[in-house]
């Protein structure tokens, strides 16, 4: 698993680097979304999680869920479209899970994406995320997960 200044990144997920959000293929043409552990480092202890409902539509670019934190309060952009077929309720119910476990417990919604072999070969792998996140974390001027 790849460990960028302290920020582990593991290797089986699709990330958008730009926006801190890792997709994870579900074998049934959903992907799970969530956001890693420097979006979580960054953002501090999160107090509140309000996803978008199932059922709903998500555009590319556009919020699948709203994350607040003591320090921020913003949209969880997600590269795909599609419509929610699935929300964490548990993160709902208890927000501070992405902070303990952001790529298990505490993933976000469940898409069936309308445009992924679109989207998919703009992600990168886990296994070469090192080098973006390390530019991404130098441009942003975040020293690492602590």
């Amino acid at each position: 698993m790849p460990v960028v200044k302290g920020c582990n990144l593991p290797d089986h997920l699709l990330y958008d680097v730009d926006n801190h959000i890792w997709f994870q293929e579900q074998g049934d043409g959903t992907v799970k979304v969530g956001m890693t552990t420097v979006a979580t480092a960054m953002a501090g202890q999160l107090v509140a999680f309000t996803p978008k409902k199932a059922g709903r539509k998500v555009d590319a670019g556009k919020s699948c869920a709203t994350v607040e934190s003591g320090k921020w309060v913003g949209p969880a952009k997600s590269a795909a479209a599609g419509e929610v077929v699935a929300v964490n309720d548990d993160l709902v119910a208890n927000p501070a899970i992405a902070n303990t476990d952001p790529y298990d417990k505490g993933w976000f919604v469940i898409l069936k994406p309308t445009n992924w072999d679109d989207v998919k070969p703009g992600l990168t792998l886990g296994a070469n995320v090192t080098a973006p996140y390390e530019a991404k974390m130098a441009a942003d001027g975040f020293s690492g997960c602590a």
